[in-house]
């Protein structure tokens, strides 16, 4: 049974480990790659969706979406890109919209007429190529929610802090576990060495006895050679 149980507190053990640690390397990996607009990973981005604009079609708020570097002029109608918008009302934030329309803008440069799916209204402004980020390719339905609770300090103390003060308990109750053998096997150590010094002491006294007894016969018998 007790066997069975230091298994079983193990494997516990190790699962909360690898739990804890794949937490830290998944937030370092997040914080370092999700919604850096500069920044990919083997030619990819990666961005959570902020709104439902494309939740009719393709994905929702709280989903992270791949986004591929790609040239804008291999784009075609029906493409979902992301850009950098520059619509003064979201200005600067990164939208994932569908393409309904290849045309140029006001300076006759190359430029796209993009909407959201759900409400089916195009973008107030076109998308030229320079603030194109990338081709839309799959997605991961609600890690970036999750990473969003994560940021939190409620997500914090609960998937990375929790986690680690659980881990460090443990330690230390392993270490009073282990100190608490130790001063045993020392006091069973210092037992048997004074039971060993008790059993060499009555030894000794058993001789000694033996010897007096010895003696006392010999001085019995010197004496009764005497009287002859």
């Amino acid at each position: 049974m007790k066997k069975a149980l230091n298994i079983i507190s193990t494997v516990l053990v190790w699962a909360l480990v690898v739990a804890t640690v794949g937490m830290m390397i998944f937030t370092l990996i997040s914080v370092n790659t999700f919604d850096q607009a500069n920044r990919s990973v083997f030619g990819y981005k990666f961005f959570i969706v902020r709104s439902d604009s494309m939740s009719a079609t393709d994905f929702d708020a709280g989903d992270i979406v791949f986004v591929k570097n790609v040239d804008p002029a291999t784009l075609q109608v029906g493409d979902i890109i992301a850009f950098t918008s520059q619509n003064p009302n979201n200005f600067g934030d990164t939208v994932t919209h569908k393409i309904r329309e290849i045309t140029t803008d006001y300076y006759g440069d190359p430029a796209f007429v993009t909407y959201g799916t759900t409400t089916d209204t195009n973008d107030e402004t076109l998308v030229t190529y320079p603030y194109v980020l990338g081709k839309y390719t799959g997605k991961i339905p609600n890690i970036g929610s999750f990473f969003q609770f994560l940021k939190t300090t409620p997500g914090y103390i609960l998937c990375i802090f929790v986690p680690f003060l659980l881990l460090i308990l443990y330690q230390g109750f392993q270490c009073v576990q282990l100190f608490r053998r130790y001063k045993k096997e020392q006091m069973e150590e210092l037992q048997a060495e004074r039971a060993k010094i008790e059993e060499e002491r009555r030894q000794s006294m058993e001789m000694m006895k033996e010897l007096q007894a010895l003696k006392q016969q010999l001085e019995a018998n010197d004496g009764q050679s005497s009287e002859q």
